[in-house]
């Protein structure tokens, strides 16, 4: 759990609100602050420019060569005789890597 504030903020609201019966209002707004708090509602989007480590004002050279920089030192092909739990740690970083460079170039392109 990482986030817990909007299951302690939808508890105190729903009961606060549902004065007839504060029970079931502490808990729909438990539920509605978990949900929140999960990300249900898919309202956090990655940045793929902070994954590179750059920021939006970067320039293509720059992009290019800070892709180059973590795809190399991340690429599970470096680390085929790592333990399998460093593996799939790089495989999950490179797949992130390479959504980030996939979606910067795309915005770019538009």
């Amino acid at each position: 759990m990482k986030r817990w504030y909007g299951k302690l903020l939808g508890f105190f609201a729903g009961a606060a609100l549902m004065r007839a019966n504060p029970f079931l209002g502490a808990m729909i707004g438990l539920l509605i602050g978990h949900a929140f708090d999960t990300d249900w509602f898919k309202l956090r989007r990655d940045n793929p420019y902070a994954t590179l480590g750059l920021t939006a004002d970067a320039s293509d050279a720059e992009v290019d060569q800070a892709y180059r920089r973590l795809i190399s030192q991340y690429h599970p092909d470096k680390l085929a005789g790592a333990a399998t739990e460093l593996r799939q740690h790089a495989e999950v970083k490179a797949r992130a890597i390479n959504n980030a460079y996939d979606r910067i170039k795309t915005l770019r392109k538009k």
